[in-house]
């Protein structure tokens, strides 16, 4: 009986009887009283007697908190498989392993388990390391195929519902992210998915995602790891589907989405409408899936088929077909009686019309076929009609058929866009990992042919499971050596051997019966019943009314409903209906249904029939299984209620049996289910045997196990013991538990008294003392409280008393003065109130006076006109009554009375209105004034006016014309000096004043110049040249080549740059340019013609301009070199500025300034005088030292690369030599190496410096470590460099910064360090030094500095003493004598035999003396070579003694080196070299011919098979090795090429295979060295050097090589480029190989003998600069350059694009420099194929510029801001992508002003034209061009006295603050989210991703990087997923620039995980 206490866990077995009733967990409440209250882990309670006490069980532990691998199980079986799950589940935990097979429960919610985090976690993992997951497997499998070469496997299996599809695109989601390519073929792969779903998947009850079919997925990868494929297979489509479903469940996805997603107009073309309209979408009584969107998953599901290349018109005949489907279902059928035979009609004929339409069939036709049928009888047609269930079936089975083959040619096109065929080629390796996503076994109430191809499919696959796992654990067994030869399992083949393998199977029944003509259902069970009705897996029916026959399966047994069976196994279409497709217009539907209609009507019907098409793919499908490393995933659906946190046990244990997870149980029952490892058992099990230490203390851990097991089990038991395990049987695990816990509880009991005794005692004490320290304080603090009360009353009282009198002597002086300055504050208002009083009534009474004054003048006035007013009145009456009567005179003089005041008072408001005017005036002038006062002065303007009256030249800087007005004396001097009479006596100079040199050069010129120019320097255009030439070519180019000095010098401008038409030559390699653009010969026909053409000119000046601009752009290129656009500018005079030079017409660079004069020089030995002594006349008093100095840098070129011509001989002879014109100093450039060869001993010091330092870096194994502790080095960041020497430390620049050879070294250990830890290791040295490093590689480091010690221990010859050892006495004695310290060297022995042996012989080297010594008295020394003095003598010293030591330095000696012999390979061809071909021939001819077995000699004959022995073997490589030394010849001049080939051509045949096959590499530096060893043709040698140059940077040679590389490079070192070539070989070694031969700049480098290259790069200001380029230098090398020549201040973001085409490309930062333009430029001449068998030539410009911009802020970096950060933001700003206010646009627009004119005011007026340069281009429109005028000039005055830079700042600073700042904008078009409009604008920046609406510029939505879980690009398409990769939103766009945002995104992320990476290891190390 079990002995239970409360809180125990129990196995509570119910028995209810039901089939899959398993005992359920429970926890003991109570078992006090007789009966024992549990609680189940259902929640019930159960009350158990003692009767039913068997039905208890105790829990094993590791059932009670659940495992993460069920193989560690106690309680192996179906409870503990159950309860482990559940428990695991409630925690949210759905994985779980069982081995490695992983059990998934589906969760019903969305986990966060399913982010990029969790994919890096998962990656390169082994199964165990990390916690179950999806992920893990995915990525064993995945790490499996890397490692083990073998392609791999993974069957997800499952219930309907339980999560198989999801799981397998998970597994997809994580291949793809950790292959990290981004390709565009692994979103294809992906986007399967969607359309698979789409047209395969639809709701079911137990699913609202459900896949009603089988399909397997093969996943290709290339030998990098990279997805570059993938093949899908589909398995058993239920195309009845199509035409019935079950209640609430939905037909396929396609219909509903189709339906929802069209456009009305889409909709209306193919008759549909709504879901509800359709029978067929209808019959489950559901349209709605509340889980889907249908209408957003159309939009997924056209994305992705844009993304897999379904053309539009192929969409749109898919959904005809789909339409044609729906309208097919909704035709109604009467019944009819013809001719005594049931038939039927068609009664509503819309739908059949629009079906007809849809399949482009004749209606007829089509009536036809879905009524009546065809047959032919003996040659006869008989046409019958059909009922209307047959008339039913027949619409049916067309509709099936038509859905059937159309997801059968989705899937091929699919597969046509991601199925790429396996190449050809010998070299390419290809693994795939397949992905079996496949329904599970399957038991309904009705079984019918489907579920039997399922179930049969299962067994299959069971099968293959049960041998796995058993396979497994023959495995383990193996491993642990244990015998298992007892052990069986059973599995289930004889199921198999009925159903499908054996004769007469029922497969193969049931195919034969579907054959027959007249086989009925009924037929063929009555065959299976009498085949099989004696086995014991057949069940056959009860009786023979029955329809049903059963088939014992592995999971169980099932019944199978026959009726039908024929039918849907024979799967085939009438005739009828083939002809009707056959007659269809539609080629999509005739393309779908080609086999069928291809195949006659006899045909048809032997067709192969389902079941065995269905075998044969699954014949197939195991083939290929069995040779693939399997993974399973087994899905488990926890409810049939699609709910989160329900656990149905009974349905997972039907699940666990259907799975085949019983099997590993049984297999694992059936051997040894319990195993513990020798650690784990006796730490938990040796308790059982008193005095048994803990493991960690234990030697012999094996021998403890077997001791506690013999003890507790006994001898004769089955247990057995393995080599790291122990084995046991449940029972034996039952047995020790219970023997455990009783030991532990005895132990347990004598703890706790002793401890409770312990524990009163100290108790009592611990009362005892703190009573009395209680006692003690307490009458301490009572007499302390009491004095400190007294004393308190004291100070209270005083300081009462205190504060009180000082109160009253403060109160009294308060008073006092607060009376005072109450009179002292009235006195002072009362005076200044009666002085403002005075002011005020003075004020008042003096304005009103006036106002008075005025007024009385105003009413005087008034008065005195309206009195003569009056006056006039009375004498118009009186004078009118003489005419009139005296009324109408009275009235007549009245009213001309009135209108004289009238006119009066207009005067009167007149003049009151021009004082009013005249006030406001005055106002106003104040007003102006005021403000005038406080605005700044314009300095300007100022200026303008005060020196406008001098007027403006529009003349060069320099050039010579009439001067100014007021002015003329400044250059009176400058033209009197020019137009001297040459006729006149020259004056003698003085000898102190003028140089000799002066004086000669002055007299040449006055001999030798042509008309009146003089010999000093001047800042204008020459009329003519100085000397005469008689070719007109030479005078034209001489002008030509003054200009260009002059602008070399800095004498005259650059012209300002504009767009030129360009052939692209300024991009063609330098010396290549100067030979096909510089002639040697004018033409003098075509000169004469030019002349002439510039005869018809106009005007005179028009004339010459004209005329020397078209012979200059002659004489400087070729005539084909000129494209129309440039000649006709020439002829139309467009270049009228000053000079004739080509390169006037846009700016140049100084060393294409260079180019051009040398050029000339050397290519027209006529100019070479002129060129002399052009630049002599601007040396010769030249007053800007700036030109000076540029003017004698360019002579001393000139002196450098041409002499002076014949002339200048003669010259020389009558004593004006041109060099005297030239300081000696420019001479001495030309002796330099001359110098350095002059003391040989000089040189061997050198040499053996370089030997002695720099030698054994190249022998090394490198490491990156970082300095944790130890003494100070001057880097922490360092190079481990390991060699056979000792170990080095050293930078990145290869400056060593600690040197320890290997007898220093006294100790190496590692360590692995914790989570948050690197691994390190830590070097003790003999001085007592120890140095810690951390490392990822720690660990290899520490092996290999072990390796060195012991293989040089073992190896060594000397040993130390470390103690004194005195001969015994006697004289003849063998023993050798020696001190402590003495060096003893070993004559006879080795290292190794004196650690082996107790005796060894050896030589005192102190005394000299021979003799034998014991090996424990001597330490041996880890070297080779004699140690150090120094190092012997530390050996045996105390510490202190070394530190002694220590300070006294040590000079290293120099020896000298003889001079050494040309190396060769002989030495190294005897071991590596194939053996030379045997000679049959006499000795004679074998003397004669002794040379040619020599193969490390040159030859002058192609060679027949490759030298090295390793290529030999193989035929590939040693063709190709053949062949690249016939191109090794071609290219040396030793084998004639019968074509002229380009630059690189052979190059490229030299090195691109040996960059392709590691073997090669030493091939070719072999065949390079033996070409150039006893070669004594000097021209054939120097190319063998230049091939060797090539070699050496491309790649290193192997390490048995390349010692042989160096001595022959170091036997050479006389030789210029063999210095060069042991660098570069270095820096190969340092850097890696290459990936691409070498590019046309380095070939054409070194075949100019320059082994310099400079490259030019471009930057946003539009500014350039050189900058040198190695073949080694990596692209982010090139940044730091770079950044470092501009000071920026961090290259942080920044990044190399190459522009080539119309493309222009990041540099990744690790990539070679010309590896990268080699590969781009390859790439693109691929995409652009030959015309008419002319390659396309490509020129490429370099550019750099700010890539990312997480950390810019303005005013950071001043140089950034100015060259790239302004320039780079404009252009964004100006194209509208912003959105920004009004008043910010005024604001930016004036800065922009400013950075273009600064202060210049004078292009105000030019502002509306270049409007486009200063406002965004979608805000132009909104204002007037004179507003926008007005608005940034009112702000450009805001900002008066700013500078460029200044405003350059301030924009950015504005910009900054939008949140679109440093965004790479691209415009797309989208299609995928209905929400967004079609065309967007998307943004990249350091937020993430945001997508703008074009219109208003608002951003819509913004996805941080965090969000963004995968991405990619195709040729016209971007595509993103955000979220989680289970339920994430994508997004595809369409665009060209595709390739940009995945760059972009890609750095950007990569940026973001490397910052957090950094940020975890800073906490890490800060923890």
């Amino acid at each position: 009986m079990v002995i239970l206490q409360q809180g125990d866990y129990v196995w509570l077995d119910l028995k209810t009887g039901g089939e899959f009733e398993v005992p359920i967990g429970a926890v003991v409440k109570l078992c006090d009283s007789g009966q024992i209250q549990v609680l189940d882990d259902e929640g019930s309670e159960h009350w158990i007697s003692p009767q039913n006490a068997p039905n208890i069980k105790p829990m094993h532990p590791t059932s009670i908190h659940g495992v993460e691998d069920m193989i560690r199980l106690g309680d192996l079986n179906e409870a503990g498989i159950l309860r482990n799950l559940l428990i695991r589940y409630r925690e949210h935990l759905i994985y779980t392993y069982t081995g490695s097979i992983l059990v998934a429960v589906n969760p019903y919610q969305l986990l966060p388990i399913y982010t990029a985090d969790q994919i890096r976690l998962y990656t390169n993992k082994k199964i165990g390391e990390m916690p179950p997951h999806i992920f893990a497997i995915a990525d064993n499998c995945y790490f499996n195929m890397q490692r083990n070469n073998k392609d791999q496997c993974c069957i997800i299996s499952g219930e309907s519902g339980a999560g198989k599809t999801e799981s397998t695109k998970l597994i997809l989601q994580f291949l793809a992210a950790i292959s990290g390519q981004h390709s565009w073929i692994e979103q294809q792969v992906l986007e399967a998915n969607p359309i698979l779903e789409a047209f395969g998947n639809a709701k079911t009850i137990r699913n609202d995602n459900s896949s009603r079919f089988g399909k397997y997925i093969d996943i290709h990868f290339n030998k990098r790891g990279a997805i570059e494929g993938a093949k899908i297979e589909q398995y058993l489509l239920e195309k009845s589907r199509v035409c019935r479903q079950a209640r609430d469940e939905r037909n396929y996805h396609i219909f509903y989405c189709m339906l929802k997603g069209m456009t009305p107009d889409q909709k209306k073309k193919l008759g549909l409408g709504k879901a509800t309209d359709y029978t067929y979408l209808t019959i489950g009584n559901c349209t709605v899936c509340d889980g889907r969107d249908d209408q957003k998953e159309y939009s997924n599901i056209r994305s992705a088929m844009k993304v897999l290349m379904f053309t539009d018109k192929e969409n749109w005949e898919i959904c005809k077909l789909l339409a044609a489907i729906l309208h097919m279902g909704n035709l109604n059928y009467e019944a009819r009686t013809y001719d005594n035979l049931d038939a039927c009609e068609v009664v509503r004929c819309s739908d059949l019309t629009t079906a007809a339409v849809l399949l482009e069939v004749d209606l007829k036709d089509l009536m036809n076929c879905l009524t009546s049928r065809t047959i032919i009888t003996r040659g006869e047609t008989v046409s019958t009609p059909l009922s209307i269930e047959q008339a039913l079936d027949v619409r049916d089975a067309f509709v099936k058929g038509i859905y059937g083959r159309l997801f059968v040619w989705i899937v091929e096109k699919i597969n046509a866009a991601i199925y790429k065929p396996p190449s050809l080629e010998l070299k390419t390796v290809r693994r795939c990992i397949g992905l079996l996503d496949i329904f599970g076994f399957e038991n309904f109430t009705v079984n019918s042919f489907e579920q039997l191809c399922i179930n049969f499919a299962n067994e299959n696959l069971q099968q293959f499971f049960v041998r796995h796992v058993f396979k497994l654990e023959q495995e383990e067994y193996n491993i642990e050596n244990i015998n298992w030869q007892h052990i069986e399992f059973t599995d289930n083949q004889d199921a198999l051997d009925m159903i499908a393998i054996k004769p007469m199977n029922i497969i193969s029944l049931i195919d034969e019966e579907s054959k027959f003509p007249k086989g009925t259902d009924t037929t063929m069970l009555n065959k299976l019943n009498s085949q099989h009705k004696l086995n014991t897996n057949y069940i056959p029916p009860k009786n023979t009314y029955e329809t049903q026959f059963g088939i014992q399966h592995f999971a169980g047994v099932v019944c199978y409903e026959t009726r039908g069976f024929l039918e849907k196994n024979r799967d085939t279409l009438h005739g009828d209906i083939i002809q009707l497709v056959h007659s269809s217009k539609n080629k999509f539907i005739k393309q779908i249904f080609q086999a069928d209609v291809a195949m006659g009507a006899e045909t048809r019907k032997r067709s192969p029939t389902l079941s065995s098409q269905f075998k044969r793919s699954l014949e197939l499908l195991m083939r290929t299984l069995s040779v693939c490393q399997p993974f399973f995933v087994r899905c488990i659906k926890p409810n049939e209620f699609k709910k989160p946190m329900l656990f149905d046990r009974e349905l997972c244990v039907r699940q666990l049996r259907y799975s085949g997870m019983m099997e590993t149980i049984r297999i694992r029952r059936a051997g040894y289910p319990i195993r513990y490892t020798f650690v784990e058992f006796v730490d938990r099990y040796r308790v059982l045997m008193p005095g048994v230490k803990p493991a960690y203390k234990q030697e012999d851990l094996r021998g403890t196990c077997q001791r506690i097991a013999e003890a507790v089990l006994g001898r004769d038991d089955d247990w057995q013991m393995g080599k790291t395990k122990i084995f046991l049987k449940d029972h034996h695990d039952m047995l020790l538990e219970i023997e455990r816990d009783k030991a532990i509880t005895d132990k347990v009991i004598l703890i706790q008294k002793v401890v409770r005794g312990f524990k009163d005692r100290s108790n009592f004490l611990k009362m005892k003392k703190s009573a009395m320290l209680i006692q003690k304080t307490w009458r301490g603090y009572y007499c302390r409280k009491n004095y400190g009360a007294m004393r308190g009353g004291f100070s209270r009282l005083q300081a009462l008393y205190r504060s009180r009198k000082l109160y009253q002597t403060y109160h009294i002086a308060r008073q006092r003065i607060t009376l005072f300055q109450g009179r002292c504050r009235g006195h002072l208002v009362r005076r200044a109130f009666r002085h403002r009083l005075w002011a005020v009534i003075t004020i008042q009474a003096y304005t009103r006076g006036m106002i008075a004054r005025r007024l009385y003048k105003r009413l005087k006035g008034e008065y005195r006109r309206r009195l003569d007013a009056e006056k006039m009145r009375l004498a118009e009456e009186q004078k009118l009554r003489n005419q009139m009567s005296a009324r109408k005179a009275k009235e007549e003089a009245e009213k001309k009375h009135q209108e004289r005041l009238a006119q009066l008072a207009r005067e009167d408001a007149e003049r009151e209105k021009k004082e009013r005017a005249e006030a406001r005036r005055k106002k106003e002038m104040l007003d102006q004034m005021e403000k005038a006062r406080h605005e700044p002065v314009n300095d300007s303007d100022m200026v303008d006016k005060m020196f406008g009256f001098l007027g403006t030249t529009n003349s060069f800087p320099g050039q010579e014309g009439q001067a100014p007005a007021g002015f003329e004396d400044l250059e009176r001097t400058h033209r009197e000096l020019e137009e001297e009479d040459l006729d006149e006596a020259l004056p003698l100079p003085e000898d102190d004043v003028e140089d000799l040199s002066e004086y000669k050069f002055a007299k040449f010129s006055a001999t030798y110049f042509q008309g009146t120019t003089t010999h000093t320097y001047v800042r204008r255009p020459l009329k003519q040249p100085l000397l005469f030439h008689e070719d007109e070519g030479d005078q034209l180019a001489a002008l030509a080549v003054w200009i260009t000095i002059l602008r070399f010098m800095g004498d005259l401008p650059e012209p300002k740059y504009h767009t030129a038409i360009s052939d692209g030559s300024e991009k063609i390699p330098v010396m290549t340019k100067i030979y096909e653009t510089l002639g040697k010969k004018t033409y003098k026909r075509e000169l004469q013609a030019l002349q002439g053409e510039g005869e018809n000119s106009h005007t005179e000046s028009h004339k010459k301009s004209s005329v020397r601009h078209k012979l200059v752009s002659l004489t400087l290129k070729k005539k084909s070199k000129i494209t129309e656009e440039v000649a006709k500018r020439l002829n139309d005079g467009e270049y009228t500025v000053h000079g004739n030079s080509m390169l006037e017409d846009r700016p140049t660079s100084n060393l294409e300034k260079l180019h051009f004069i040398i050029g000339n020089g050397i290519l027209r030995p006529g100019l070479r005088d002129e060129i002399y002594c052009q630049i002599c006349k601007q040396l010769t008093q030249n007053p800007s030292k700036s030109s000076h100095a540029r003017g004698w840098i360019l002579m001393s070129l000139c002196v450098g690369c041409f002499a002076p011509s014949e002339k200048f001989v003669k010259v020389r002879n009558a004593g004006y030599m041109l060099f005297l014109f030239v300081p000696l100093y420019v001479l001495d450039l030309q002796g330099i190496y001359t110098q350095k060869r002059v003391d040989p001993q000089k040189v061997k010091e050198e040499v053996v410096d370089f030997a002695r330092y720099k030698w054994p870096l190249l022998f090394s194994r490198f490491y990156e470590a970082f300095k944790f502790s130890g003494p100070s080095l001057p880097k922490n960041d360092v190079i481990v460099a390991v060699n056979w020497t000792g170990v080095y430390f050293v930078d990145e620049q290869e400056q060593v910064l600690l040197e320890l050879s290997f007898p220093e070294i006294t100790a190496v250990s590692s360590s692995k360090g914790g989570k948050h830890q690197a691994q390190s290791f830590t070097l003790a040295t003999i001085k007592g030094d120890e140095y810690t490093f951390t490392s990822s590689n720690a660990e290899d480091i520490r092996d290999l500095v072990v390796t060195f010690l012991e293989g040089l221990r073992k190896r060594s010859k000397f040993v130390v003493a470390l103690q004194d050892n005195p001969s015994p006495a006697g004289d003849d004695s063998t023993f050798l004598s020696f001190r402590k310290g003495d060096l003893i060297l070993l004559d006879q022995d080795t290292g190794e035999q004196v650690m082996t042996s107790g005796w060894a012989h050896g030589i005192n080297d102190r005394t000299k003396q021979r003799g034998d010594f014991p090996a424990d008295c001597v330490y041996v020394l880890p070297t080779v070579v004699r140690p150090p003095s120094d190092i012997v003598a530390l050996v045996t010293m105390t510490p202190d003694q070394r530190q002694e030591s220590i300070r006294i330095s040590h000079v290293p000696v120099m020896e000298t080196e003889e001079r050494m012999k040309p190396y060769t390979l002989e030495e190294f061809s005897y071991d590596y070299f194939r053996p030379p071909p045997k000679h049959t021939l006499s000795r004679v001819m074998i003397t004669k011919n002794r040379g040619r077995d020599k193969l490390w000699c040159c030859t002058r004959e192609p060679i027949k098979q490759a030298l090295l022995k390793k290529c030999v073997g193989h035929e590939e490589l040693s063709q190709e090795a053949c062949m690249a030394f016939v191109a090794i010849m071609k290219y040396m001049g030793d084998y004639p090429s019968k074509r002229t080939r380009s630059v690189n051509e052979l190059t490229d045949q030299i090195f691109e295979t040996a960059l392709k096959a590691e073997p090669l590499k030493d091939e070719i530096y072999c065949q390079i060295i033996k070409q150039m060893t006893e070669n004594h043709v000097k021209y054939s040698e120097e190319k063998g050097w230049e091939l060797l140059w090539l070699c050496a940077g491309l790649f290193p040679p192997s390490n048995v090589l390349l010692p042989h590389v160096q001595r022959f490079l170091q036997s050479k070192k006389h030789h210029p480029l063999a210095s060069d070539c042991m660098q570069r070989l270095q820096k190969a070694l340092r850097s890696g190989s290459r990936k691409y031969p070498p590019h046309l700049v380095e070939v054409e480098a070194i075949q100019h003998k320059t082994t310099q290259i400079f490259h030019k790069v471009y930057f946003p200001d539009d500014t350039d600069e050189a900058f040198e380029v190695e073949s080694s230098t990596k692209a982010k090398d090139f940044c730091l350059n770079i950044s470092g020549r501009l000071l920026l201040k961090s290259p942080d973001g920044f990044s190399l694009f190459v522009k080539i085409s119309d493309k222009v490309i990041s540099v990744p930062e690790g990539d070679f420099f010309f590896d990268f333009v080699r590969h781009l430029t390859d790439w693109i001449k691929k995409a652009r194929p030959a015309k008419d068998g002319i390659v396309p030539s490509l020129t490429y410009q370099v550019f750099f510029m700010k890539k990312l911009w997480t950390t810019t802020v303005p005013g950071k970096d001043s140089f950034a801001d100015s060259i790239f950060h302004y320039y780079q933001e404009l252009p964004k700003y100006l194209r509208g992508y912003h959105k920004c206010s009004r008043e910010e646009v005024f604001q930016l627009g004036a800065l922009i002003y400013r950075v273009k004119f600064e202060d210049d005011k004078s292009h105000f007026p030019s502002i509306p034209k270049m409007l486009k340069e200063l406002i965004p281009q979608d805000l132009i429109r909104q204002l007037s061009p004179d507003d926008w005028k007005r608005s940034i000039v009112a702000y450009f005055n805001r900002h008066a006295g700013k500078s460029r830079e200044e405003a350059k700042l301030m924009f950015l600073k504005i910009i900054f603050k939008w949140p679109t700042f440093g965004s790479a904008f691209f415009e797309v078009k989208q299609t995928t989210e209905p929400h967004f409009p079609e065309i967007l604008l998307i943004a990249i920046n350091k937020y993430g991703v945001s997508l703008i609406d074009p219109k208003n510029k608002d951003i819509l939505t913004t996805y941080p990087f965090t969000k963004i879980s995968n991405w990619s690009s195709g040729n016209t398409y971007f595509h993103i997923t955000i979220g989680n990769l289970v339920q994430g939103s994508k997004l595809l766009c369409e665009t060209s620039l595709g390739y940009k945002m995945d760059d972009l995104l890609t750095s950007y992320i990569s940026q973001m995980l490397t910052t957090m990476s950094k940020q975890r290891n800073s906490r890490g190390h800060s923890k």
